[in-house]
């Protein structure tokens, strides 16, 4: 009976799970049930109160009044249903039996809370003006039936929590063949429920075994590889004189530095600090401005630049090294400098005989998806060294690997892997932090646009630089937003809208000129794809404003005998098609060879 639980009922679950964990309350209660239920279907709740819309916030401080905060309990901590919830639980399968459901959803588990009389959540639900006969009402409206001569069936219904976490488990099971892989989440929700429910009946031998190997996964947490090098691998640099290539978003769980952690640490020396585009700090805003060497306040650590006069460590400043580990925040985009500072450290090691040590961090817009022109050799720049396509779906101890071994650079390379991070996740369905890795990508977001968007710097229209949503916002002062919009949404990309707009960046390109243009919102960022909706994005601009419309003038990161479009796509063939007027869709199909056989090669080098 249990495998009619829809997956927004399943992600209740889930999100109760996470808010007993924030409380530091030692088993999920009904209170919890009630937050999941609001962070996954807040609509359900809005109809039932005056100004149409329930507030997480607002019900999350009326749960506080009534229960003591404690100190929050980690993520990777399995917590069991409390007995109270075991019971919502059965009461919203009687719920979706009074009904005649062929399902349990969200509705279900708004009734069965409702009846929880004396629970947290039912005196919330109620303050907020929810009642079991409104609810009930509403429910009947949309199934067409006539509850008023209804009676409980409650004692026919109840389930034994036993039974029920048996048939949980079976729905999991059953659930995890049929579905596979078809939503990020649904085989770590399903993994939680059995070792929840099942969880009484289970031998303890068992249970400790399920949740060692899946709890980080049910739990999201990720665990880095600088953590993992710390707790873990610090053999890896004993005796060593270790240099640290970092920035900013160099942090922990509790957003301690990586440099901290190193220099705290013993059994090793850190001596060097090595920083790439942007600065150590990331304070540096633009491209093809050049950080100065320094001294780190806070460790007394000298400080190289490595986008300086040199993008390559010199044997000087790695006289005092050993090892270097490289611990940075990549963007999932081939147009990102980072990985590229990697390459040229990996170089420098196999030259002067040094080893290479590289932290594993998430990509931040999933491990899946792989999209865009494959960079042709003679291209090759500081913003793409090497073959790979605009969207490579791969970490940057993946690509450290591919770099090593598929393209020949042979260091001595170590990698630390992350713990508990999957292909399919996003920044934040893990618990990994999120400091922005450089001034002009602020948020998820921005990363999520940022590698069809980047397109954009190759030409003369505004990336949205000098705003507060940089490459969410893209236009120049010729064009119309509204038609320009209109444009756009007529080539029927999904999972976007592109909402007219006016914006002044406030430096960089057309600094100080109003803009119009559009801000692209992704309303379904797994249906969403962003390279050939930045592509597009150039060409109809191209094609609107022919009288006004240019192509970024040289130089772009060091490259002076090429268009700097060119040098962001890996090739003149992308820019050939949108001046020969090649049809968005001829355009993403001239990419599926060169994807087809890269994602051979890629395949070799996945480690998660």
């Amino acid at each position: 009976m249990f495998e009619r639980y829809t997956e927004k009922a399943r992600r209740v679950i889930f999100f109760a799970r996470y808010e007993a964990s924030t409380f530091g309350t030692l088993a999920i209660e009904p209170e919890h049930l009630l937050l999941g239920l609001i962070r996954e279907d807040r609509t359900l709740l809005d109809a039932f109160v005056s100004d149409g819309r329930v507030k997480l916030e607002e019900v999350r401080k009326e749960v506080e009044k009534r229960l003591q905060v404690h100190e929050k309990i980690s993520t990777s901590v399995e917590l069991p249903l409390a007995p109270e919830t075991k019971r919502a639980l059965s009461l919203a399968h009687e719920e979706s039996e009074f009904f005649g459901h062929r399902h349990i959803g969200t509705e279900h588990l708004l009734l069965a809370l409702l009846r929880c009389e004396g629970s947290v959540a039912a005196e919330v639900l109620a303050k907020i003006g929810i009642t079991l006969e409104a609810a009930r009402k509403q429910v009947a409206g949309q199934t067409g039936l006539d509850v008023s001569g209804k009676q409980s069936i409650r004692s026919q219904f109840t389930l034994d929590a036993n039974a029920f976490g048996q048939k949980l488990s079976v729905l999991a099971s059953q659930l995890k063949r049929h579905l596979g892989m078809m939503e990020v989440g649904v085989k770590e929700m399903n993994t939680y429920a059995e070792i929840l429910l099942a969880g009484e009946r289970s031998e303890p031998s068992v249970m400790n075994e399920e949740r060692s190997g899946l709890n980080a996964r049910a739990g999201r947490r990720t665990v880095l590889g600088i953590e993992k090098l710390v707790e873990e691998s610090l053999g890896l640099l004993r005796g060593a004189r270790v240099g640290l290539v970092c920035n900013q978003a160099s942090v922990d769980h509790s957003l301690k530095h990586s440099a901290d952690l190193l220099n705290e640490q013993k059994g090793f020396s850190l001596t060097t600090l090595f920083g790439p585009q942007h600065g150590i700090r990331g304070d540096v805003q633009d491209n093809m401005i050049e950080t100065a060497h320094t001294v780190d306040r806070a460790t007394g650590l000298p400080v190289y630049s490595l986008y300086s006069e040199t993008r390559e460590p010199t044997e000087e400043m790695l006289e005092n090294v050993d090892a270097i580990v490289f611990d940075m925040q990549d963007v999932g985009c081939r147009i990102y400098t980072f990985v590229y500072t990697l390459a040229n450290c990996m170089r420098a090691a196999l030259r002067l005989g040094k080893r290479v040590i590289v932290c594993d961090r998430p990509n931040p817009i999933n491990g899946v998806q792989v999209a865009g022109t494959v960079l042709e050799r003679e291209f090759a720049s500081f913003v793409g060294k090497f073959p790979i396509p605009t969207r490579h779906g791969m970490t940057v101890c993946e690509l450290a690997t591919l770099f090593n071994e598929h393209f020949g650079i042979g260091c001595e390379l170590e990698v630390v892997k992350m713990e508990g991070w999957s292909r399919e996740q996003w920044m934040d369905d893990g618990d990994a932090p999120w400091v922005l890795p450089s001034p002009n990508m602020p948020t998820l977001d921005s990363a999520t646009v940022f590698p069809g968007t980047v397109h954009i710097e190759g030409t003369q229209m505004s990336e949205g630089r000098g705003t507060t949503r940089p490459f969410e916002l893209i236009g120049a002062p010729y064009i119309f937003g509204e038609d320009y919009a209109a444009k756009l949404t007529g080539l029927g990309f999904e999972g976007v809208y592109f909402r007219p707009c006016g914006f002044q960046p406030t430096f960089q390109k057309h600094g100080g000129t109003t803009c119009g243009g559009v801000q692209i919102h992704v309303t379904d960022r797994r249906k969403f794809e962003p390279v050939i909706a930045g592509v597009a994005a150039v060409k109809v601009a191209f094609d609107m404003y022919p009288e006004n419309f240019r192509w970024k003038e040289p130089p772009y990161e060091y490259v002076y005998d090429k268009n700097p479009f060119d040098v962001i796509a890996g090739t003149d063939k992308l820019r050939a098609q949108i001046e020969s007027n090649f049809s968005v869709e001829a355009i993403k199909e001239s990419w599926r060879e060169p994807l087809k056989q890269f994602g051979s090669v890629r395949e070799k080098y996945l480690l998660y």
